[in-house]
């Protein structure tokens, strides 16, 4: 696999204009890692990167440090009032500054801006028993494309609008979830890619070898044989529904030092979905 270093002029012209939408784990990132490299390097290389940031495990560290007490319901975490101040600060404030920093010292301009800017996510409740947690039903894309067209990276936090707060002063913003989020705005901005940089190869099968390509049905199937579980269904769901408008979705591994590159190229590696 070639480095980000090793690019060649022809394959900087392959990727210019080329928005590509990248899911990140915001609590990931540390010294060694290469994905704020290499999403520079796509900067500079003509590419319009969008970044979509998590940031689940700084958001659980900071609701202990409150001495908020989780609340499960079914298995799954509610998010009361007290954690989504917590999440929305996090991740609005923490997380996505100190994201859009590192971009500013590799070089790249970076515009930090969260799902609630401009009405870029809009979310109704999920399930009234799990609190504030949207789901996502309308994403505009035009707060993205004015910092794209500024020439900057937006660098984006998955909150979103209430659209359907149930009584005079609720909390107008709703916690989503990232891949989720990633998905919403690829279509939003008609993506040619839409990348999950993830700590595995890509999608495995029943028996733990790589799957490197997969067309939408497969990867439903996939879900629904029990196969893919966890953290990684929501980002097959993501790229299966993206990909009725954008070009490809692809699921990587992150920790890769030019594995974004080779993807943002179109050379095969970890897992395409069409």
């Amino acid at each position: 696999m070639e480095s980000g270093n090793a690019v060649t002029a022809s394959n900087k012209r392959d990727i210019s204009g080329k928005t590509i939408v990248i899911k990140i784990g915001g609590s990931t990132l540390g010294e060694g890692d290469s994905t704020v490299p290499d999403i520079v390097d796509l900067w500079t290389q003509g590419a319009r990167p969008v970044v979509v940031h998590g940031g689940g495990k700084v958001i659980s560290d900071w609701v202990a440090k409150q001495g908020i007490q989780p609340e499960f319901i079914r298995g799954l975490r509610r998010t009361d009032e007290a954690t989504l101040d917590v999440a929305v600060a996090v991740l609005g404030g923490l997380v996505n500054s100190q994201l859009v920093a590192e971009f500013q010292a590799a070089g790249a301009s970076a515009v930090g801006i969260s799902g609630v800017s401009g009405g870029l996510l809009q979310a109704e409740v999920l399930d009234p028993d799990l609190g504030f947690v949207g789901k996502i039903v309308k994403a505009n894309a035009t707060p993205v494309e004015a910092v794209l067209n500024s020439g900057s990276i937006p660098v984006i936090a998955p909150t979103a609008l209430h659209l359907y707060p149930s009584e005079s002063g609720e909390d107008r913003i709703l916690n989503v979830n990232a891949d989720t989020s990633a998905g919403h705005i690829a279509k939003a901005v008609r993506a040619d890619q839409l990348v999950f940089q993830t700590n595995v190869e890509g999608v495995l099968d029943a028996r733990r070898r790589l799957i490197p390509r997969m067309t939408r049905g497969q990867a439903v199937d996939l879900i629904a044989g029990g196969i893919a579980v966890g953290g990684m269904i929501p980002k097959i769901e993501a790229c299966a529904d993206a990909v009725t408008v954008v070009g490809s979705g692809h699921i990587i591994d992150g920790r890769v030092a030019g594995a974004l590159l080779v993807c943002a190229r179109g050379e095969d590696i970890g897992t395409k979905i069409i």
